[in-house]
């Protein structure tokens, strides 16, 4: 009896012991990784502080750029928007690569570990640039017009450091989450239930953060001194990393499967979709029918590739391996997100104008709060992120539970039904904007202020509240949605690229944005005009392009729809509107 007592024993140890270790995944030092004493909230909150820092920093540059740019460099406001959205759409887009380059290579830890060196060299290197001498002191009145009169090499080191920051943040912005949510086992139960309240949690600081760089660094910067304005967020940083640092012995690190080359796979869906391209049609609609291979309405979207399913054959007639009915689906999977992709990019659009022409409009305002205190116009940007604050709990509490009892559906409603959602919510963000800027103008006649580009106009800065607002909650419909749309739809192993897939759609959309701006400057200044973006505002016409930026979104929303209508969810099987 004895015996069998500690043989119960022992195997009990043993199944303690196996349930302790987490399946796939290493501690620091390559060995087991062990639940009690790895991973979790434990590591979470290290990582959650990183995001943070790292938000505080991009905000801390992004938010009040155009009001450095105009104002110590001496740039038009054209010129500074297009360089704001060149700026942003670059670090929008190179997460594909930070992605790419941490997933086939690097791994994430040494991705972000590398990533925040390169943001801590790029922030110093903008607070020299602040640092050094005749950058606010420059007279630069040439002609009537403002020209850049500060050293030629400040101004490089200045554009430098900028894109060193957005090297940073490309790296970054696709590893960091990923890595947080590495730390929780989807495998265990409880795990599997915090990983989702890590992702609230996430958002939850990310916001706040926001919200304090809004508010201090922006005060700082318009009143007191750029060179602290940029020198905090660098010293965040480097807090930052070396907290980091300090977890290194808490992380999971996930164990990466060297055999699976996603990219590869998908690829090669489609260069035997294209060799096949000359086989008759009803052979693969025979081979899809007869073999059961495909879902249905998968088999009838993207025709083409299915005859990827068939043989090979190469110039020797020796027979290739086909492509399996999974590779089909992925690469299929991939091509469904084209169209969605593209479609929001006007979304993205409307987005680039919050830190530019938002903020622009709120300089020439009256923005007295109290005796000696004015608001800093960029501040103001912290409405849009105290709505997302202030709607998620309703969203998730009340509007979610209404929906549900309606649709039938756990989320309430679909993820392209909520991004559609968004979209629809900014368009009356820019028509509001739009009717603020007319009546803003008018005023400026009124008081006969339209000749002095640094009058203040005597409206309240508060009219501005509404479209900051209402931009907010848009974000909570879209930005959500299209993060976990992207980061639900791509295959298993490319959720990082997918994520680097959705800060995408904001990179190209300040691309067009920067395009759209140069144009309509060229066209509209011809003759000796004053252009729709000259820099004395009250001689421009910003309220035009709102309602040109309101009718492409409605043009935008349209497609949308469309395509969300025909869109089949992936491993789903069915057609969810």
């Amino acid at each position: 009896m004895g015996n069998e007592l500690e043989e119960a024993v022992v195997v009990a140890e043993e199944k303690e012991e196996r349930d302790d270790v987490v399946v796939g995944a290493v501690d620091y030092s390559g060995g087991c990784a062990v639940r009690s004493k790895s991973g979790s909230w434990r590591s979470a909150w290290f990582i959650i502080g990183v995001e943070v820092a790292e938000r505080i920093a991009y905000y801390g540059i992004q938010g009040n750029m155009i009001s450095y740019l105009t104002g110590p460099l001496h740039q038009s406001t054209a010129t500074a928007a297009e360089n704001v959205n060149i700026w942003s759409g670059t670090a929008s887009l190179l997460p594909l690569a930070g992605a790419f380059l941490a997933d086939s290579r690097l791994g994430r830890y040494r991705t972000i570990v590398l990533a925040s060196l390169v943001y801590i060299l790029g922030l110093g290197l903008l607070t020299l640039s602040a640092l050094l001498p005749s950058l606010s002191n420059s007279e630069c009145q040439v002609d009537n017009e403002l020209k850049s009169c500060s050293p030629r090499w400040q101004i490089i080191l200045f554009f430098i450091s900028l894109y060193l920051i957005a090297i940073g943040q490309g790296g970054h912005k696709p590893c960091v989450q990923a890595f947080g949510a590495d730390q929780f086992d989807e495998q265990h139960p409880k795990e599997h239930k915090d990983r989702s309240t890590f992702f609230n949690w996430w958002y939850f600081t990310m916001c706040a953060g926001c919200l304090a760089t809004l508010s201090i660094l922006n005060y700082i910067q318009d009143n007191l001194s750029w060179v602290l304005g940029f020198g905090i967020p660098c010293a965040v940083m480097i807090v930052a990393l070396i907290v980091f640092l300090l977890g290194t012995m808490t992380y999971r690190f996930t164990i990466q499967q060297r055999d699976k080359r996603p990219f590869r796979r998908i690829g090669r869906v489609f260069v035997a979709a294209i060799k096949n391209r000359r086989t008759n049609h009803s052979t693969t609609a025979i081979k899809v029918e007869r073999d059961g291979i495909l879902p249905h309405q998968s088999s009838e979207q993207f025709e083409f590739l299915n005859k990827a399913l068939l043989e090979l054959k190469d110039e020797d007639s020796i027979e290739e391996e086909s492509c399996s009915p999974s590779e089909v689906e992925e690469a299929k999977a991939v091509l469904r997100l084209v169209p969605i992709w593209s479609t929001t990019l006007i979304y993205a659009i409307v987005f680039a104008q919050v830190p530019t022409f938002f903020t622009k409009q709120g300089v020439t305002l009256e923005r007295t709060l109290l005796p000696g205190f004015d608001i800093p116009p960029a501040s103001l940007q912290t409405l849009t992120t105290a709505a997302i604050v202030l709607f998620s709990p309703i969203y998730d509490r009340l509007f979610v539970p209404a929906a549900r009892a309606i649709t039938g559906k756990p989320s309430g409603i679909t993820m392209l039904q909520r991004i559609g959602t968004g979209i629809f919510l900014s368009v009356f963000t820019v028509v509001f904007a739009a009717f603020v800027e007319t009546k803003r103008l008018k005023t400026a006649q009124e008081y006969g202020v339209v000749d002095e580009p640094n009058a203040t106009v005597p409206m309240s800065i508060w009219w501005l509240v509404p479209q900051y607002m209402l931009f907010g909650i848009s974000e909570v419909f879209t930005m959500v949605g299209l993060q976990e749309f992207f980061y639900d739809q791509v295959p298993n192993e490319l959720r990082s690229m997918g994520l680097a897939l959705y800060l995408s759609i904001f990179g190209v959309g300040s691309f067009i944005s920067g395009f759209l701006i140069s144009v309509i400057e060229k066209v509209t200044s011809k003759d000796g005009e004053d252009s729709w973006f000259a820099n004395n505002l009250n001689k421009a016409h910003l309220n035009y392009f709102y309602w040109l930026l309101a009718a492409l979104s409605v043009m935008g929303l349209a497609l949308f729809t469309y395509f969300a209508k025909s869109y089949i969810y992936n491993n789903k099987g069915i057609r969810r509107q």
